[in-house]
């Protein structure tokens, strides 16, 4: 009986903290569960070219494939890149490319459990428009990336609307490091990531930033951050400061966020833990 009584006390002041969310969104809400062939789910974006749906992708060691799921998580078209290896996927970003007006998806084989890459390797490709189950990309190019401070695991990348610059954030330090690559991006020469900042934050793993420029989401596996940006404040002077925590359900091991493409919300996505496939989460804005 006094065990039932406890857990009943919990229950009620979990739920009570629940119902009181910080920041500018609500809780998340199962939109769905994603196939088995996400398992490893370690990257998301929402589309550009076909919106209301996301781009996803598996971690390390799986086929060189992006899915586009819509917003219940169920897997409209994959697409494989030819000649390409899914050394450690870990971010997917969209932004400008070589062909003026369109957009580019660009897949970040960035991670390093090891640190024993010395270059990341970053695939960009004008983004796919949805009209099949199945796509081979084949005009797929290679940026070869290398931080300016030696060699590091990253996990999370985003490219600013505002400026075009490319950002990288490391994960394992106690205090993570941010990186930035200059706008435009150079295919067939090696480019350096510059150290611009170091943040107060640990175990970084995905972020993203509104189509807009105006906001920023960045999360580890306990906690989601959000920034609203000034008008004319850089990037680099807005994650300099103090983040929001946001609401967040936690996941086995949540390793994806993106703004959704009407900027309404915000999706997290995890790995699948064993015999249960992932949810697609979604946290609208209030």
């Amino acid at each position: 009986m006094r065990l039932f009584f406890l857990l009943t006390i919990l229950c009620l002041i979990e739920c009570q903290q629940r119902t009181i969310p910080s920041g500018p969104f609500s809780w998340g809400i199962p939109q769905g569960s994603v196939d088995r062939k996400i398992e490893e789910a370690s990257g998301l974006i929402s589309s550009t070219v076909n919106p209301g749906m996301l781009w996803t992708h598996n971690d390390s060691g799986n086929p060189a494939e992006i899915f586009l799921i819509d917003s219940a998580a169920k897997i409209k078209m994959t697409c494989t890149l030819k000649g390409i290896k899914n050394r450690d996927w870990e971010d997917i970003t969209i932004g400008p490319g070589p062909k003026k007006g369109k957009t580019y998806i660009y897949v970040g084989d960035i991670g390093d459990n090891l640190s024993q890459y010395a270059t990341k390797l970053i695939y960009r490709f004008e983004e796919p428009l949805f009209d099949s189950e199945t796509k081979e990309i084949k005009e797929v190019e290679t940026l070869m990336i290398q931080l300016s401070d030696g060699v590091r695991d990253t996990e999370a990348m985003m490219i600013d609307p505002v400026s075009n610059n490319l950002f990288l954030v490391s994960k394992r330090e106690d205090s993570v490091r941010l990186y930035q690559v200059d706008y435009p991006f150079a295919k067939g020469m090696l480019l350096t990531a510059k150290k611009v900042a170091v943040l107060d934050l640990t175990q970084i793993v995905a972020a993203n930033i509104s189509r807009n420029g105006e906001e920023v989401l960045m999360k580890n596996y306990n906690l989601v951050y959000y920034w609203k940006r000034k008008p004319e404040q850089s990037l680099i002077e807005l994650l300099q400061q103090k983040p929001v925590k946001l609401p967040y359900d936690s996941e086995a091991q949540g390793e994806s966020i993106c703004f959704a493409y009407d900027e309404k919300g915000y999706y997290t996505l995890s790995e699948s833990s064993g015999n249960r496939s992932a949810d697609l989460m979604y946290y609208k804005r209030k």
